[in-house]
């Protein structure tokens, strides 16, 4: 298997030590940055390093956009207009739905499936990439009514190869959960950082500032990565914007009781905090034993998107996917393993919903 990787920081760099090291596969690497390029090889982070896109991509099965968000649609277009037409194309930037809007006109648009692994570090460029970046991370996917199922299918398995836990996402639904859980947080820590400073330097002094713990867990993303994060806000304004909004509102909400001075109230809104974590923090069941529902399903584009998509609306997540086309490629069938019994119920309910015959598979243990 061959595996090209357009932008060889610390997200393409430990692609591409994950696929080398876990797959076996060889991995082709352009970035324009030659100094960059040499880095990744002596990372071995690439079998071979590329002298443009064009000889990156030739003759690859899947092709990862790893460039940053504002370069990704000029990216994923040249990925998706020199490959071959059994080639998946997907990206790895925090912020979608602005990029399928900018390649859904392209000739060969169903084989970019967008994709966002929940993964990465403070620390930037190929030096600090690693093969274990993305165990046990959720990598979200965003495949379309047009996607192609099988090469959502190859993708899916790639990615879980990778050690990641792939799930599919609706990309303005994607949009909106990343301004909530990514992108304010980094708004929150630059304003926390640039107030505490002028409290301390108001004069433009050099007094040391002294924080406690806390304080420095707030603010560690503060400042991160100017470039990049200037167009990951940029690409999702609105959505960012709006999250902003409702927490300007929320802490208008928290000033309000704070000045109540009343103990009682006080103490019970910090024991929801404290819930409201620990169950978002708890909401996994990846180590449950994974159930196999066979899914029968007619041979129609967007069927598998379908399929992934309501699941991942329900919040069940598939663990790992097979499809088998029938001979007649009219009918074909989609084993899903989902962690769990009830999580497999609830999965086989929503597909039954969408109009599919769903079957368990007994283990081999029944």
């Amino acid at each position: 298997m061959r595996i090209a990787v357009l932008g060889v920081g610390l997200i393409g760099g430990s692609i591409g030590l994950a696929v080398r090291h876990r797959l076996g596969a060889a991995v082709i690497g352009f970035d324009p940055d030659p100094l960059t390029l040499r880095r990744a090889l002596e990372r071995e982070a690439l079998d071979r390093a590329a002298e443009s896109l064009i000889d990156a991509v030739a003759g690859a099965e899947a092709i990862f956009c790893a460039a940053p968000v504002g370069a990704l649609p000029r990216v994923v277009a040249g990925a998706i207009a020199a490959s071959g037409a059994d080639t998946v194309v997907t990206d790895v930037g925090s912020t979608k739905r602005g990029l399928l809007d900018a390649t859904s006109g392209l000739d060969g648009y169903a084989r970019f499936i967008g994709g966002h692994p929940l993964a990465g570090a403070e620390t930037a460029g190929v030096e600090e990439s690693r093969d274990d970046l993305f165990d046990g991370a959720r990598w979200y996917l965003t495949p379309t009514g047009h996607s192609d199922g099988m090469l959502f299918d190859r993708l899916h398995g790639l990615i879980a190869g990778l050690g990641a836990r792939p799930q599919a996402i609706d990309a303005a639904a994607h949009d909106r959960e990343m301004a909530q859980v990514s992108h304010l947080p980094h708004v929150v820590a630059n304003v926390l950082a640039s107030a505490a400073a002028a409290e301390s330097f108001p004069d433009g002094g050099s007094r040391p500032v002294e924080v406690g713990r806390s304080f420095r867990d707030a603010i560690r993303v503060a400042g991160a990565n100017p470039p990049i994060w200037a167009d990951i806000y940029s690409s999702n304004s609105e959505a960012l914007a709006t999250e902003v909004d409702a927490t300007i509102e929320g802490l208008r909400e928290a000033v309000a009781l704070i000045r109540t001075g009343d103990t009682d109230a006080l103490g019970a809104w910090q024991s929801t905090a404290r819930d409201d974590r620990r169950r978002m923090l708890e909401a996994d069941h990846s180590s449950a034993p994974l159930v196999e529902l066979r899914v029968a399903v007619q041979n129609r584009p967007g069927t598998v998107a379908e399929i992934a998509l309501a699941l991942g609306r329900a919040g069940v997540n598939i663990e790992d996917m097979s499809l088998f086309p029938a001979a007649d490629r009219r009918t074909g069938a989609i084993s899903l393993w989902i962690a769990g019994e009830p999580e497999a119920g609830r999965a086989a309910a929503v597909v039954a919903g969408l109009g599919h015959t769903v079957a368990p598979v007994p283990s081999a243990d029944s």
